[in-house]
């Protein structure tokens, strides 16, 4: 079975109808936008310049249709289907040391059917608002409070994913010192849960706090992070076992300049704490290295990375939890273009080919293969939550390989892309899902001013 949109939202039918109606009202600014020698000029830049900068209006309009065949775990229906996203963002900075700043998005997914999920719709809400405080120039104290995209590091722990329909922002405080070569944050971030039912409301029994630490160098130099956070969850926040959840992870991350134009990355954490009654202690580390050749004049990046996140030897022991717990990740592109897959119980070797034909078209081939830490614990989702099980660990480890291919095409402020992707089972796979045949189609278009 496949939930196909209505032919008034198909793809065709309306997401080239509406990125049609945004190029021609661009080429209608052209005469006038000429004068100023900016083809897009908008009312966005006349807002800017009649404030003297302290008013600042940007947006977005993105369409995706995707179909994605054969990829759905639970036995529920392939999809095709186009999912649309409007973002209108406005900032106001008074002064050097206030900053104040909101966005309103709006996702859509014509086609679905009354039952769409908040991960792809949600109409009209608050997707940020905060209220940013600073001491003038680049280093001393900042205040920052509200509803705010987060990401740090690589965007393995905590991240705003903007790949989603509906991406994750944050009611947060922080207190960050700024230092010539240092940035020190004291957070506290509990992540927006959407409602398709009414305006989305913080449910704060779901949250992380502690510190996180980013010491920086030159643009060539070495990066250096460390963190010590906590993250807890009871009911209301969505913790379904009797108790609660209460995990420390303490980790480091370095990323910096090797010989001969080499570039790597390496990060590891630990975890102890608790998972309802049980006793938690958990472990990741991930590894990467990254260079530039030239393939006749175009620029070619690889990247080699090997991921690990540990997973519980006898998930039978109520007693004991050994399943790294990923908290706020994002996970696309980093086990596969499909998403399919989190940053649990897992062993991930990723390639990645970016090859540059021109300043605007860039084409991406990934490779990613999976094995299971622990063959008795689960194979988890992206989102965290286990999707097949060997108790007996009968079912083998290795879990597949995926192949991506994409395409992206950037001519500001128009952004196009276009990808496949394909999984090829392994053992796990083929005893656990015999019939599950992933395959992944999209096509995107982006609009920004």
């Amino acid at each position: 079975m496949i939930i196909r949109p209505s032919p008034r939202y198909s793809l065709f039918a309306s997401s080239v109808r509406v990125l049609g109606v945004v190029i021609l009202c661009g080429w209608g600014l052209r005469p006038a936008a000429g004068q100023n020698g900016d083809l897009f000029r908008s009312p966005a830049g006349s807002l800017t310049a009649w404030s003297k900068g302290k008013l600042k209006l940007s947006g977005e309009i993105r369409g995706r249709h995707e179909r994605r065949a054969g990829q759905n775990f639970n036995g529920g229906p392939d999809l095709d289907v186009s999912l649309w996203r409007t973002r209108l963002t406005l900032s106001y900075q008074p002064n050097a040391w206030l900053k104040l700043a909101g966005t309103l998005q709006d996702s859509r997914a014509p086609g679905y059917g009354a039952d769409g999920p908040a991960s792809v719709r949600n109409a009209a809400d608050l997707y940020e608002g905060y209220a940013e405080l600073s001491q003038p120039g680049a280093r001393g104290l900042s205040l920052s409070l509200g509803r705010r995209a987060l990401n740090y590091g690589d965007g393995k722990l905590i991240a705003t994913p903007n790949w989603g329909n509906v991406s994750r922002t944050f009611d947060h405080a922080r207190l960050r010192y700024r230092t010539q070569s240092a940035d020190y944050d004291f957070l506290f971030a509990s992540p927006v849960k959407p409602r398709t039912d009414g305006w989305d409301r913080p449910v704060l029994g779901d949250h992380l706090w502690g510190f996180y630490s980013t010491f920086h160098g030159s643009e060539e130099a070495s990066q250096i992070e460390l963190y010590v956070l906590r993250r807890e969850q009871n009911r209301p926040g969505g913790f379904a076992p009797s108790g609660r959840l209460r995990i420390n992870t303490a980790g480091g991350r370095w990323a910096g300049p090797l010989p001969d134009g080499w570039k790597g990355a390496l990060e590891a954490a630990m975890q102890t704490g608790w998972v309802g009654p049980a006793r938690h202690r958990a472990s990741t580390w991930t590894g990467s290295v990254t260079r530039r050749w030239l393939m006749d004049g175009m620029p070619l990046d690889g990247s080699l990375e090997y991921k690990y996140a540990s997973g519980s030897k006898d998930p039978g022991d109520s007693s004991r939890s050994g399943t790294f717990d990923q908290l706020y990740f994002a996970g696309h592109d980093r086990f596969g273009h499909m998403d399919l897959f989190g940053w649990r119980n897992i062993h991930n070797v990723r390639l990645l080919w970016t090859l540059e034909l021109t300043k605007s078209l860039t084409m991406i081939v990934m490779y990613n293969s999976w094995w299971l830490a622990s063959r008795r614990d689960a194979l988890y989702s992206g989102s965290g939550k286990a999707i097949l099980r060997s108790p007996d660990g009968s079912a083998g480890s290795h879990v597949g390989q995926e192949w991506d291919l994409f395409g992206v095409y950037q001519r500001k402020p128009l952004n196009f892309g276009l990808g496949a992707g394909r999984v090829l089972r392994g053992a796990f796979l083929r005893n656990l899902a015999p019939n599950l045949s992933p395959l992944y189609l999209y096509v995107s278009h982006t609009y920004t001013f």
